[in-house]
């Protein structure tokens, strides 16, 4: 996956040692978009692990979506061209998974417990990032903790009454103090000519469980 300079951005090293990882100050620059989409599938359906001083990153995709596990593949690889990526089986999911120590460094709201259960805060590197990439950011929440319903409603025109048919994309995820937060000052759903959606929907979509360590 080429990238172009303009669309790299550094952590900076003050964070990095304020982390007590000097390392990071040297790796090269970040991906923003791939990072941005990374970030997004990380909130939604991710967790990240420590063990004798290595990380594995790990994100529970749904086995019946291959696209948006070959995605999150592919995100992986950019964000780390020199690790390898592994896909490891799960009831009715695909897992997966990168090893690396920086991980924790790249994710800082990683931590015991439920990530949903617990107050998050973003790190101004990843606000900068977030900010310049809104987009790719919600692509990561609403295709993990997202999904992507089959809305209508009903006008009358010209005397007839006509049904509308509309993609309507949700995201639910509410810890206290939540980094989703942001995704919701940035979008919003409306129904064709403020009008009342009707209740059917379809979710296109299933979600899948969050790790106990995230």
């Amino acid at each position: 996956m080429s990238v172009l300079r303009g669309t790299l951005v550094d952590m900076p090293a003050s964070a990095a040692r304020a982390r007590g990882c000097a390392p990071c100050a040297h790796q090269s620059p970040l991906p923003a978009r791939g990072y941005a989409a990374l970030f997004g599938y990380y909130l939604g359906d991710g967790s990240v692990s420590t063990f004798r001083g290595r990380g594995t990153l790990r994100i529970s995709c749904d086995r019946t979506y291959p696209r948006i596990i070959d995605d999150v593949s592919d995100l992986i690889r950019a964000v780390r061209p020199e690790g390898q990526v592994f896909h490891v089986r799960a009831p009715g999911a695909i897992v997966v998974q990168s090893n690396w120590k920086h991980w924790t460094c790249l994710f800082p709201q990683h931590g015991p417990g439920r990530k949903h259960e617990r107050a998050l805060g973003m790190a101004p590197w990843q606000r900068e990032i977030w900010e310049a990439y809104p987009a790719a950011f919600l692509r990561g929440l609403f295709h993990s903790d997202g999904c992507r319903a089959k809305n209508w409603t009903r006008r009358r025109v010209a005397g007839e009454m006509k049904r509308y048919d509309y993609p309507r994309w949700q995201f639910t995820n509410t810890p206290p103090r939540s980094v989703a937060g942001a995704a919701r000052r940035s979008t919003w759903s409306t129904s064709p000519g403020g009008s009342r959606t009707g209740r059917r929907s379809r979710c296109r979509r299933a979600r899948t469980s969050h790790s106990s360590t995230s």
